[in-house]
């Protein structure tokens, strides 16, 4: 496992020292959350390349994540595009300019964004450790929850799209569709899509890694950065709270 590690972890830092110098050339930095499912295929598909061969759970674990990959980078940088740089990355920088904003945002930005990577990568990285393994009841478990998951992440963030480029939207609050069952269904969705690939390994040591991305979605960079905000921008969102779960899906309250 240590080479498989090694060579993701060595791909993934050498992307990440090229993004940092055209975060330095271009001003701006939260493209790099377009970034976030790429690091994973990028480090995990260079550990792929040091196996003699991979098994049939091996390349499904593989084609589950390049599918969330994809499709999470491709929405994201198109967001970025159309709003620039994300307020919140302007806010944690602050008033740091030249040297010092530059060493920051390498260790702070890019840096912990790559330690995270090879954390939450675990179960994958552990998975392509072992020996060519075949298909058995928690992969196909582990598949069904990563479905689960993704329809939640895909179909809300979808809505979500729809609703901003509504103008008729503006300072409302989304409160239907997957939105009405929770208040994030993209947040969600990608903790099921984690839990799922965990389970395809289902290997207890590496448990943390699922976890902890739950975590984060819920407790620390997900729901509370992100309610904050919202709490202050639409009038509408105290209600919205008091009847909507805020993770899990529930029938909303009457």
């Amino acid at each position: 496992m240590t080479d498989i590690y090694l060579t993701g972890a060595t791909a993934l830092a050498a992307s990440l020292l090229v993004l940092w110098i055209i975060s330095i050339m271009r001003g701006h930095v939260s493209f790099i959350d377009a970034f976030w499912g790429t690091g994973f295929l990028i480090a995990a598909g260079a550990g792929a390349t040091t196996l003699p061969a991979l098994g049939p759970a091996q390349t499904l674990v593989l084609a589950l994540l390049a599918a969330w990959s994809v499709r999470l980078s491709l929405y994201l940088i198109r967001r970025y595009l159309a709003h620039g740089e994300d307020p919140r990355y302007v806010k944690i920088i602050g008033a740091r300019t030249g040297v010092s904003r530059h060493v920051f945002t390498a260790w702070f930005v890019f840096g912990m964004q790559g330690a995270l990577i090879l954390v939450i990568a675990a179960p994958v990285m552990g998975l392509l450790a072992e020996p060519a393994r075949g298909l058995d009841g928690w992969a196909y478990a582990g598949a069904a929850l990563w479905a689960l998951g993704a329809f939640f992440e895909w179909v809300g963030d979808w809505q979500l799209s729809r609703f901003k480029a509504d103008p008729l939207s503006e300072g409302k609050v989304l409160d239907t569709g997957l939105w009405a069952w929770t208040r994030h269904p993209n947040y969600f969705g990608d903790a099921c899509v984690w839990w799922g690939l965990w389970l395809i390994g289902h290997d207890l040591t590496l448990v943390f890694a699922p976890a902890l991305m739950t975590f984060l979605l819920m407790k620390w960079s997900g729901v509370p950065l992100l309610e904050r905000s919202l709490k202050k921008r639409r009038p509408g969102y105290a209600d919205y709270i008091k009847r909507t779960s805020a993770f899990f899906p529930k029938p909303p309250k009457r």
